[in-house]
């Protein structure tokens, strides 16, 4: 980086800017269990038992090695192909209407909420907004170390169990959504794209933005017709920068479904596609008769459904992790 050519080359810099992220994101914390490791070691031998103290002040070291233990397991357990890539998020309403359309938009919230606690930026490429409330559709961008990694653990049917807002007799509802993960291919992945294989449409963005964005045809859609694959961008101001996203987004998800084809139960898995209703899900969140969130493949849950709605999503994600890792042996 410290080249005089380095920014010659914009799209090879910004890979390398990128590298360099994930590096040392795997090193820093390797660094700091070093040091305080280190410190520990020293501070041992000179401790004496009657010193309150010290001992409070060693077992306050101790316990967050512990944590910095544990950190570590779910970093060694990050070693997937892509897995340190940027993840792009589809979230699609399913079975219940306007419910299942408001609940996608929680869903929405819920992953822009971790991704800040995170340190992760997000950008909503696209939106269908409901007929009354929520969204149909949603495609957003999370961009930071190991996105993909973590966010895999969420594809899958997601269950709402709770009192409709939307019904005035304040019965319960049981909405479902589905979310899809695909990791951000780089510029060098060879996907060929044939310009035949595209049929390409532009429509005036229904989303909010400034002048430019509401009164032209801005807004691009891009179906690629072997697949069947429909890509949508409609949060930048040009035609030509939505297409650009677009294509990138399709790229991930063409070298996605390579990926899935190669391996295969994930072949399975993708031709039969569940149906995003009863009996499908990955996780239950319930919020009446009793407060609760269950994922259905690890069995990890918690009472605090409302700081997972909030993003508290970590426990879940690091339990699917150990989880995979069991089943793979």
């Amino acid at each position: 980086m410290g080249a005089g050519e380095f920014w010659n080359d914009q799209a090879k810099a910004q890979q390398t800017v990128q590298l360099l992220k994930s590096l040392k994101a795997q090193q820093a914390p390797i660094e700091s269990f070093q040091l305080l490791l280190h410190d520990v070691t020293e501070l041992l031998p000179l401790v004496e038992a009657h010193d309150a103290a010290s001992l409070d002040h060693l077992a306050a070291d101790l316990a967050t090695l512990e944590q910095q233990v544990e950190q570590l397991e779910i970093q060694r357990l990050l070693g997937g192909e892509r897995d340190d890539k940027d993840a792009i998020l589809f979230i699609h309403s399913g079975a219940g209407g306007t419910e299942s359309c408001d609940w996608a938009q929680m869903l929405l919230r819920m992953y822009r909420r971790w991704a800040e606690e995170k340190g992760y930026a997000t950008e909503v490429i696209d939106v269908l907004p409901g007929e009354e409330a929520g969204v149909k559709t949603a495609t957003m961008i999370v961009k930071g170390p190991y996105a993909y990694g973590y966010l895999k653990a969420e594809e899958g049917v997601h269950r709402l169990v709770r009192i409709s807002p939307f019904d005035a007799n304040k019965r319960r509802h049981t909405s479902f959504a589905s979310v899809d993960i695909t990791p951000e291919v780089d510029e060098e992945v060879e996907i060929d794209v044939k310009d035949a294989d595209l049929r390409i449409d532009v429509y005036r963005s229904s989303g909010k933005g400034g002048q430019s964005v509401n009164t032209t045809d801005s807004a691009v859609r891009i179906t690629h017709l072997p697949t069947g694959l429909v890509v949508q961008c409609q949060d930048e101001r040009s035609q030509l920068q939505n297409k650009t996203k677009a294509l990138r987004v399709l790229k991930s998800r063409l070298y996605q479904l390579e990926v899935k084809k190669r391996e295969a139960e994930l072949e399975k898995e993708y031709q039969a596609k569940q149906k995003i209703e009863w009996g499908s899900q990955i996780r239950s969140y319930v919020l009446h008769p009793y407060t609760m969130v269950k994922d259905h493949r690890t069995e990890h849950e918690t009472g605090n459904a409302q700081g997972v709605l909030d993003g508290k999503l970590d426990p879940f994600i690091e339990a699917y992790l150990k989880w995979k890792t069991r089943q793979e042996k």
